[in-house]
């Protein structure tokens, strides 16, 4: 094998092209969940790549709660799709116990001001 076509082929593997892997359970259907997030299927093979996935906390004063749902209340794109369907940002915060942007950043307040004053 040459140099250039040892290169592409390692090339072509990092952009997904010519010597086509199959992608991992976490970025296609098989390993999401219908009602948001990521299934146990989807968690697994993200851990195999190195992540560090914990599924949802969908109720109490979890500071990992509170910080997801602060981040998400302010994540940029729409909550429904034109067609009127939730998108899967909706879906991720429905699955964490809220049921909108807005009061996704109002719970993940009131979560943080408990959380302070039982310190």
């Amino acid at each position: 094998m040459q140099q250039s076509e040892s290169v592409t082929k390692r090339a072509s593997h990092l952009m997904g092209t010519r010597f086509n892997m199959a992608t991992p359970a976490w970025q296609r259907k098989e390993g999401k969940n219908p009602k948001g997030g990521l299934n146990a299927k989807g968690r697994a093979s993200a851990k195999a790549e190195g992540h560090n996935l914990k599924p949802p906390v969908k109720s109490g004063d979890n500071p990992r709660r509170a910080s997801f749902l602060a981040r998400m209340g302010n994540a940029p794109g729409p909550e429904r799709k034109p067609n009127g369907e939730p998108t899967r940002l909706l879906l991720s915060l429905q699955a964490w116990g809220a049921s909108s942007k807005a009061d996704a950043k109002k719970k993940a307040a009131a979560i943080s001001a408990r959380n302070k004053k039982k310190k």
